[in-house]
């Protein structure tokens, strides 16, 4: 997926750029309206993320620009400002969804991914029940079986198996997993997704070896489909 970033704060460009990009999304970025503005004329993104407020320009007045410039690209506006006149003035002006800061990145995620779905068509809906070898993981029942038999899962270990199923062979990080299974406020430092993939890995029946789960030297996990 292809995003477009206008975003002035520093701080809020990396966050936001090594998050998506850790999805494997590609991100330009823009740090002022004039440059974003030109950017989502001259090239079609699936999605521009927007801030409100902008050095050089107003990001209501932006949005009105892209709409009036014919830009039928989905816009998410990400500001500060929480009050209900801010949101329906941001959604008025031709924005199509709205989240103030600050924000949890699994919902930004979510809201990215339901704009591209709504206006692209670009993302599949994950399967209600999802085959690895002879693992069935039912998402509805949060059932797991193995050769048809039911195993016992606490909640973490199938969190943590259903994230990793859900997109195979994507890496996911450390850190994106403890902050997606257990919390940003969780010490960066624990060993504790090591331990659950290790204990994923027993009650599959998946070994480093032959197992599906693969480590990613100094950075994470993937599932190998």
């Amino acid at each position: 997926m292809n995003l477009l970033l206008i975003e002035d704060d520093e701080r809020v460009r990396r966050f936001v750029v090594k998050g998506l990009e850790a999805e494997g999304m590609t991100v330009t970025v823009a740090e002022n309206g004039g440059t974003g503005l030109a950017k989502a004329i001259a090239v079609q993104h699936d999605v521009i993320v927007l801030d409100l407020m902008l050095p050089d320009m107003d990001g209501r007045e932006l949005c009105r620009q892209l709409r009036s410039s014919r830009v039928k690209t989905p816009v998410l506006m990400l500001t500060a400002l929480c009050a209900t006149e801010d949101k329906v003035d941001g959604l008025r002006a031709g924005a199509d969804d709205y989240l103030t800061k600050p924000f949890d990145f699994d919902e930004f995620l979510a809201r990215i991914e339901a704009l591209a779905r709504r206006f692209n068509g670009t993302l599949a809906a994950i399967p209600t029940v999802l085959q690895v070898g002879n693992i069935e993981i039912d998402r509805d029942a949060r059932r797991v079986r193995r050769d048809g038999e039911t195993l016992e899962l606490t909640s973490k270990e199938y969190e943590l198996l259903e994230l990793l199923v859900s997109t195979p062979s994507k890496v996911f990080s450390r850190a994106r997993i403890l902050n997606k299974i257990w919390g940003y406020d969780t010490d960066p430092l624990t060993n504790v997704v090591d331990v659950y993939v290790r204990r994923l890995r027993a009650k599959l029946g998946w070994d480093l070896e032959c197992g599906y789960i693969r480590t990613v030297r100094n950075y994470g996990y993937r599932l190998d489909p």
